[in-house]
């Protein structure tokens, strides 16, 4: 395995610049996920990676090589696609050890790199079959086997369980993270799903328009998001962003929100009259006696927990409950929130202030 260090990286198309200036270390053996919304540039910076998108300007390096100008067949990567990539006239053995027979390896070595494979990924019954036979997650399996038998410096993944239903991508996400802890193998992942990046990666790079907002573990970028963008796209239900000023009180300071009334945490930062966003998680924004006024919209008893969708502060706003509460659509309710789960971003730069 390798290493992958991105430097100063630019892309455009004609006059259209759609990535700008990124820079990027991946360490040997890490699950690197990139993650965004649609059109962020996520899946384009992975195919610059893979060699089939070229580059405008800036440098890419795998272990000690520079791979700007190699092909793809040179870059020692594997790539698994969303939509598989399967050939429907070739079995699952035969799809696997495509790659194989046109480097020119012998059989035995090709037979024992597609039967190693199929072991780990629990493929042996299904080698003499054709991917029409496969279920989805078979054949996602059978695209991660096909990387695999290269034993690539570093594997692809763009966006590859989309195509599944809910309760395969959340098996699915757990086997390709216990696969990469097996083989500690360098890993670039693609998705739109913050849950996929929260719960596979050991560092997220979360971009937006082609620029790169911050990057760190899932918990610090939960924790501890840079700015608005970060705060409300990790998450889910997503953060609530509650506008108002700071006031001051005997104590401390406070958020007022059209004459209610928020505390905030004791920053040095702070000043009477600053006009603020109260970054507030769902979780942490509660049903109380005081705080800002909502009228509950929807309720959404998961099980676990009961979501409220409320309007209040001329916005909509989401409450999650751990615990089971009876509350009715059209219920007046205050939402209060204590001051170590409020997030302080500054309202004209979006950049966050503790």
């Amino acid at each position: 395995m390798a290493e992958v260090k991105i430097r100063d990286l630019f892309k455009s198309y004609g006059n259209t610049e759609v990535i700008h200036g990124l820079d990027i270390d991946i360490e040997d053996g890490e699950f690197v996920v990139l993650v965004g919304p649609s059109g962020c540039g996520k899946s384009t910076l992975l195919r610059m990676v893979a060699g089939l998108e070229g580059i405008t300007s800036g440098q890419i390096t795998i272990g000690s090589r520079v791979v700007n100008n190699l092909p793809p067949s040179e870059r020692d990567i594997a790539m698994v696609f969303q939509n598989y990539a399967l050939y429907p006239h070739k079995t699952v053995s035969a799809n696997m050890a495509f790659s194989l027979k046109m480097k020119g390896l012998d059989k035995v070595d090709i037979s024992k790199r597609v039967n190693h494979a199929a072991e780990i990924l629990g493929l042996t019954p299904y080698l003499n079959r054709y991917p029409r036979a496969l279920s989805g997650g078979q054949r996602q399996r059978v695209a991660m086997g096909r990387a695999i038998v290269r034993d690539p410096q570093v594997f692809l993944f763009d966006e590859p369980l989309s195509n599944l239903d809910a309760k395969l991508r959340v098996q699915m996400r757990a086997e390709i993270r216990e696969l990469q802890q097996r083989l500690n193998s360098t890993t670039i992942y693609v998705t739109h799903d913050q849950i996929e990046a929260m719960t596979m990666a050991d560092k997220i790079v979360v971009m937006q328009d082609g620029y790169i907002e911050q990057i760190g573990s899932p918990l610090e970028v939960y924790d501890s998001p840079t700015n608005t963008f970060v705060a409300s796209f990790i998450g889910s239900p997503a953060m609530n962003m509650i506008e108002g000023i700071v006031d001051t009180t005997k104590t401390g300071f406070q958020l007022e929100v059209n004459g209610a009334h928020l505390p905030l945490p004791k920053l040095p930062e702070l000043t009477k009259g600053q006009k603020i966003i109260a970054g507030v998680r769902p979780e942490n924004l509660i049903p109380a006696k005081s705080g800002i006024p909502a009228k509950i919209a929807v309720v959404e008893p998961t099980g676990s927990e009961t979501h409220l969708l409320l309007r209040g502060n001329d916005q909509d706003l989401t409450s999650v409950l751990r615990e089971r509460r009876d509350f009715m659509p059209g219920q007046e309710v205050n939402l209060a929130t204590k001051q170590d789960g409020i997030h302080i971003f500054d309202q004209q730069s979006k950049l966050r202030i503790n």
